[in-house]
């Protein structure tokens, strides 16, 4: 794995494929402090459109690219619409990563995902677990095609000698985020339940399982900082896990909501429903290595999150 390697984002052209998202129009945020200029389509562009893609991309023809569109949603939405997430999945970023090829980009960063990892991954979850066993069948359907793109930057690399890198984030929260309870993730759809039983005057409110299981967590800011540091520093085939390297329970990311919120009622547990996992925590020591490590506490992290869907959203 090289973990070396510098790339000067200072006076380039970048563009980030999937800017209006919470981790796009995060990247994007970060990028307007390193001296470049961040472009993105100003009309609609249909990224799983092959001829829309490259069009635009020859057009514009960025030095740099973070591909950071992607179809994403919850258990259920996953679990519901299994050929959307394949099919959209692929058809963007195959679609991205060839025409930044074509047209020349310099640098290239795809975001996969932690749960492209097998579900009974030895824990910290290492790189080189990928592949190694069998996926969350819940989510496989978004899994493979996170793990195709991984494998296109990787067959581009050996092939045509292009610095195309990965990144793989744990699960993420902060500004932008989706609060709809029917395809958000745990962290937002938890927020917007406690909201919701806050103005309601319920007493309590309940949660799957047993509420032991242990998830990590890491501010949408944090993975923007990590995602410039990377296309900055990094040149390797092996994807990088971008993680706060540390995890808390399920009923301690419900009291750490519940605080945010202002919610004092208390916590019943269904116990009918199912845990999950019982512990994903990836391991950090890549990105330790190259000298970073995540500013944002998760108290910190969800109270500001809570703010901004309290002006956004509420």
């Amino acid at each position: 794995m090289a973990l070396g390697g510098t790339y000067s984002l200072v006076g380039k052209k970048v563009y980030v494929a999937g800017h209006k998202g919470m981790v796009g129009s995060a990247i994007a945020r970060r990028l307007a402090g390193e001296s470049c200029e961040v472009i993105f389509p100003t009309e609609r562009v249909d990224l799983r459109e092959q001829s829309a893609v490259r069009e635009w991309m020859a057009a514009n023809r960025p030095d740099a690219v973070v591909v950071a569109a992607a179809k994403v949603g919850g258990i259920l939405a996953n679990d519901s619409f299994p050929g959307q997430f394949l099919y959209d999945n692929l058809m963007i970023e195959a679609n991205v990563i060839e025409a930044a090829r074509v047209n020349g980009a310099e640098k290239l960063l795809f975001l996969g995902s932690s749960c492209i990892y097998p579900k009974f991954a030895e824990q910290p979850i290492v790189e080189a677990s990928l592949l190694t066993g069998p996926l969350e069948p819940t989510h496989e359907w978004y899994a493979v095609a996170k793990i195709a793109g991984i494998k296109l930057c990787q067959a581009y690399r050996r092939e045509y000698g292009c610095d195309f890198i990965s990144a793989l984030p744990t699960n993420l929260y902060g500004p932008g985020d989706n609060f709809d309870l029917q395809s958000s993730h745990v962290l937002p759809a938890l927020m917007r339940k406690v909201h919701e039983a806050k103005l309601a005057g319920a007493e309590a409110i309940e949660i799957w399982g047993t509420g032991s299981p242990r998830r990590e967590f890491l501010h949408v800011d944090d993975l923007a900082d990590a995602c410039v540091m990377l296309l900055k520093t990094y040149s390797g085939e092996e994807p990088v896990n971008v993680g706060s390297g540390s995890d808390v329970t399920i009923l301690e990311l419900t009291e750490t909501v519940m605080r945010a919120v202002g919610f004092t009622g208390a916590i019943v547990k269904d116990t009918s429903k199912p845990d999950g996992p019982p512990r994903k925590l990836m391991s950090a020591d890549t990105l330790r290595a190259l000298g970073w490590s995540p500013s944002i506490p998760l108290e910190q992290g969800v109270a500001s999150t809570y703010e901004w869907f309290l002006a956004n959203k509420a």
